[in-house]
């Protein structure tokens, strides 16, 4: 095997392994809904959205022939559906998240219809399904901001996840770099943010340690 191709399997399984690394993050929430049987402290929202973000990536990942986006926003798909299955178990209040699934959901079918129907040319329709799927995974990306001002209004870290930063810096570096492999700008560019916003969080923990973190908290009681 050339160089070359060494280089893009090792670069693929990086993307691969850093990914699902960093979807499995869901699981220590996951253990928590079952032991408490309460979803107290249990976000909703990026569990539909990431399902929504993957199933988008998968479609593209299809139309393109590139088994590494199918595999790992396959596997994704999978892990979100699932996350969300069991938040739906233990939630009391149903109907609001019943409908914000409902409605993000026909969001996602009114684009596939539009993409596979509106948009025979097929070249055509993988440019803008990767336009989508690029300025989705973007805001995700941002999204958090209003956290991380949160973080240091409060000078505390708590709720910010230091496992997931990790993951997420190595995915997004992972994913910039096979973009930029196989020079497609709709998986190199959005990936930045990501790379971006973690760097922000890792200044963030440097910035407010734990045990200052303690402190402030025993200050404002």
């Amino acid at each position: 095997m050339e160089a070359g191709g060494v280089a893009d399997s090792l670069l693929s399984g990086a993307c691969v392994l850093f990914t699902l690394g960093m979807f499995s993050t869901g699981l220590s929430d996951l253990r928590h809904m079952r032991m408490t049987r309460r979803v107290d402290s249990v976000q909703f929202l990026p569990f539909l959205t990431t399902d929504v973000n993957n199933l988008s990536w998968l479609s593209y990942g299809a139309l393109k022939g590139d088994w590494t986006l199918i595999v790992v926003n396959a596997v994704g798909a999978v892990l979100q559906s699932l996350y969300i299955l069991v938040y739906l178990h233990y939630c009391p209040r149903k109907q609001a998240v019943l409908l914000q699934t409902a409605a993000l959901l026909g969001v996602l079918l009114l684009g596939f219809g539009y993409f596979w129907l509106l948009v025979p040319d097929t070249e055509a329709r993988l440019q803008q399904l990767g336009l989508f799927c690029s300025v989705f995974t973007i805001s995700m990306y941002l999204s958090p901001l209003a956290d991380l001002a949160k973080v240091i209004q409060t000078k505390s870290t708590q709720r910010l996840s230091f496992s997931l930063t990790i993951a997420t810096l190595l995915a997004s570096a992972s994913w910039t770099l096979y973009g930029f492999r196989l020079r497609d700008p709709y998986i190199m560019v959005p990936n930045l943010p990501g790379i971006l916003t973690s760097f922000i969080r890792l200044w963030l923990f440097w910035k407010y340690p734990q045990a200052q973190d303690r402190n402030y908290q025993l200050l404002q009681t």
